[in-house]
């Protein structure tokens, strides 16, 4: 049956659509009390009444995660009203497709300051209070081009991996703290995230291979939630990829060398 989550209370970032908003949702059905942000005050307030509307708990404060300031404030918002926060889902994420020679810095600048400090001020906002209770958990939305780069999605993909590396460490330094560490790689996922991506000035695309919905990954991240994992990888197959690439790098390099060609057509040459 796993951890009853009722009563539990949850800090969401990213949480106005897509995955964020599916876990909001999956996360009050399941008796959560719920404290969203996210940069959109309109669609966040619209999750936020939907919740309330069926007979949820929720909280909503307009968070863009690269400011620390604004991620401590959500926090802070969380325990104010509920006098603790016992999950933080750090979901909220940008992408950008393009090689990467030819990503602007400036595009750069910007997935990190989300991607990653958006990720790491949300954890060490988090953490203290964990830490005060004696529990908690830690839940980082990361992807499984955390643990395989993809041609056109190099910086991307370095923002994915340092969230799994993150997350690796705080794992062993958390140890005994009572506080659970999990990362959760989703596949492709069928939400405005690459139109998102492309209206950013770069290539635009759709994901390759399976697609998942928001709803898919939502419910892995409640049942880790109620059953703390290390990692968990929404599309079990991917974990495939993984193991080819740890032990036969070249020949992961040579199926992607497919979907290379197809994102990037003849702009690339060959390989030597």
């Amino acid at each position: 049956m796993g951890r009853d989550l009722r009563g539990r209370v949850a800090v969401i970032t990213g949480a106005s659509a897509g995955i964020g908003k599916a876990t909001a949702e999956a996360f009050a059905r399941a008796g959560s009390r719920v404290v969203l942000g996210a940069r959109r005050h309109d669609r966040l307030e619209r999750v936020a009444e939907g919740i309330r509307a069926t007979g949820g708990e929720a909280l909503a404060l307009v968070t863009d995660v690269a400011e620390a300031s604004q991620v401590e404030a959500l926090v802070g918002r969380a325990v104010a009203s509920y006098g603790r926060l016992d999950l933080l889902v750090a979901n909220a994420g940008i992408g950008y497709f393009a090689r990467v020679e030819e990503t602007p810095l400036e595009v750069v600048e910007r997935l990190w300051q989300v991607n990653v400090l958006g990720t790491l001020y949300a954890i060490r906002a988090a953490l203290p209070v964990m830490r005060r209770q004696g529990e908690g958990h830690v839940i980082v939305v990361s992807s499984v081009s955390g643990k395989r780069g993809s041609p056109g999605s190099g910086l991307y993909a370095a923002t994915k991996f340092a969230q799994v590396g993150l997350c690796e460490a705080l794992r062993v330094e958390l140890a005994g703290s009572g506080i659970a560490v999990s990362v959760i790689c989703p596949v492709g996922t069928s939400t405005e995230f690459f139109e998102a991506a492309a209206a950013r000035g770069g290539l635009r695309v759709e994901p390759m291979g399976p697609v998942q919905t928001a709803e898919t990954v939502a419910a892995a991240i409640l049942r880790c939630a109620k059953r703390p994992r290390p990692e968990v990888l929404v599309y079990p197959p991917a974990r495939l990829l993984v193991i080819l690439n740890a032990i036969a790098p070249r020949l992961a390099d040579s199926l992607l060398l497919r979907f290379r060609r197809r994102l990037l057509g003849s702009r690339l040459p060959g390989p030597p």
